[in-house]
Formats: C-alpha cells, sequence, structure tokens
C-alpha cells in the first residue's frame, strides 16, 4: 500500500472518529462569520444615517470602537461555549482573562479614563468641534475630540491637548451656546468729583449703551462702590451678539463713547493714588 492510499484512510478515519467535531468547528466558523458581517453591516447603516443627520464626528468615533468590542465579545462567547460544550473547562480560561485585564486595566488607567471621559464628554454634549469653550482659566476652539485627548486652539493659536478624563471631571462654560455676551466694566473716577456730575456720570454710562444699536435696550448703570482711590461706577448689559469678534466690536464702541462724553462733561477718570498727612509737632 502507498503513501497516499495510507494518508486518504488515516484521514478518513479521522473524519469519521471526530466528524462532530468538526461539524461543530465548522458551524462555529459559520456562526462567527455571519456574526461579524452582520456587525459589519450594522456599522455602515449607522454611519450613513449619521451622515446624513450632519452628526458630529466624536459621536462617528464612538460607533467602530463599540463594534470592534462586540466582534471581541462575540468570538469570546462562541469559542468558550465551543470549549465548554466538548468536555474543556473555561473556570480556568475566563479566571486567566480577568488576571490579565486587571493588569491591563492597571498598567492603562490613564487610558481608560480618558476613553470613559470621552464617552461622558460626548454623552452630555458639553461641547462639539467648533465651540468655543473655556475651562481652568484655559480657553479656545475645539478642533478634534478623540478617545485620548480634545484638542484647542487659543487665541494665540496655541494647540493645546487636554487629556479627556480631566475635562470631564472640570466645570466647563461653552461661549459659542450663549445667546448673547455681556457688557460688565467698572469705571472708576475721582473722590473729588462733585454730586452733579457723579449722577452726570452714571447718566453718561447709560447712554452710552442705549445709543449703540447692537446692545439692548435695559442697561443697569449705578455707583458701585467707593475704593481706596476712586468712587466705582458699573456698567450691566447684553450686547446682541454671542461672536467674540463682535462683542470687542460693541463693547470698544461704548467705551470710547463714554470717554468722549466725560471728556466734555470735565469728570475725571481716577487713578490709584495716595494721599500722605504729616503732622506738625510743635515742640
Amino acid at each position: 500500500m502507498d503513501f497516499s492510499t495510507k494518508l486518504t484512510e488515516s484521514l478518513g478515519k479521522f473524519f469519521l472518529t471526530h466528524k462532530v467535531l468538526i461539524f461543530s468547528i465548522i458551524i462555529n466558523v459559520i456562526i462567527i462569520y455571519i456574526s461579524i458581517k452582520a456587525l459589519d453591516l450594522l456599522y455602515a447603516k449607522v454611519q450613513e444615517k449619521l451622515k446624513n443627520h450632519k452628526s458630529e464626528a466624536p459621536i462617528l468615533r464612538l460607533v467602530p470602537v463599540l463594534i470592534k468590542i462586540l466582534k471581541i465579545l462575540i468570538l469570546f462567547v462562541i469559542i468558550a461555549s465551543f470549549l465548554q460544550s466538548n468536555g474543556y473547562s473555561v473556570t480556568s480560561l475566563i479566571a486567566g482573562f480577568g488576571i490579565v485585564g486587571m493588569a491591563v486595566g492597571f498598567a492603562a488607567k490613564e487610558t481608560i479614563a480618558n476613553v470613559f471621559g470621552s464617552f461622558a464628554v460626548i454623552w452630555d454634549r458639553v461641547y462639539k468641534v467648533g465651540d468655543f469653550i473655556r475651562f481652568n482659566g484655559m480657553e479656545g476652539t475645539v478642533t478634534d475630540i478623540n478617545f485620548r485627548s480634545t484638542k484647542l486652539i487659543t487665541m494665540d493659536n496655541y494647540v493645546i491637548n487636554i487629556p479627556n478624563n480631566i475635562i470631564a471631571d472640570s466645570a466647563i462654560t461653552n461661549i459659542t451656546t450663549i445667546k448673547a455676551r455681556r457688557i460688565d466694566m467698572f469705571i472708576g473716577i475721582e473722590y473729588s468729583t462733585s454730586n452733579e456730575k457723579i449722577s452726570k456720570a452714571v447718566e453718561i454710562l447709560k447712554t452710552a449703551a442705549i445709543n449703540n444699536p447692537q446692545v439692548e435696550d435695559d442697561p443697569l448703570a449705578f455707583v458701585s462702590s467707593l475704593d481706596d482711590s476712586q468712587i466705582t461706577l458699573r456698567l450691566y448689559v447684553n450686547t446682541k451678539t454671542r461672536l467674540w469678534a463682535e462683542y470687542c466690536l460693541i463693547k470698544d464702541a461704548v467705551i470710547r463713547e463714554i470717554i468722549k462724553r466725560f471728556r466734555e462733561e470735565g469728570i475725571e477718570f481716577a487713578f490709584p493714588s495716595q494721599t500722605v498727612y504729616v503732622q506738625k509737632n510743635e515742640n
């Protein structure tokens, strides 16, 4: 009997002996293949739907990661079920995965925290790409959100990468979502200013705001406090814009009008000063 005949007989005996095992393997491979293809199809449909609704990029980034997690879970469950059904204990396998998972989780705890921070930021809809935000003394325009960090470009064109676990635990001000920006300024005048001119100064603050068409009609102007070297007046009013550049121009126009009217009325702005009294000794 030649080698090919022996090989054929051996393979035939193997298939007859292990036909149930082979059939089970084929079924499990088919199930894995169909499950993965179904998840790929689901991802394609979800991605297309989100794009048609002009959803933000960070949400799209969540989908492939979730799909990968589901693929791993499906693969693990099917393999574990196959081993269990064929007399293999999966208890030790699960325990081993638990130990490895703990080690990996401990080594990559910052990365995992950033991933969960990304979920928190996206779920809460705190901000999106293109928003201008402020937190922890920093502010800038959001240019990218990924699973590790959020990228900002500051007014000075510096690029800042903030870990998502930090930004998720911070108080964030989303300036883009405000309906209008507010002018809240303090102006100091000299203590030598007469009562009539103090009243006139308050009136000028209010008039400078009212006469600007880009300012709301309800300005609030008043004497705010008596400080060390000045009488402090305050102007508090909303503008009609939420854009920072337009707000700066509106505030500039209001301040220029105040300066002009103060000079016309002879009202002097205060500056830091001290008065020193010297007591003369008669002896």
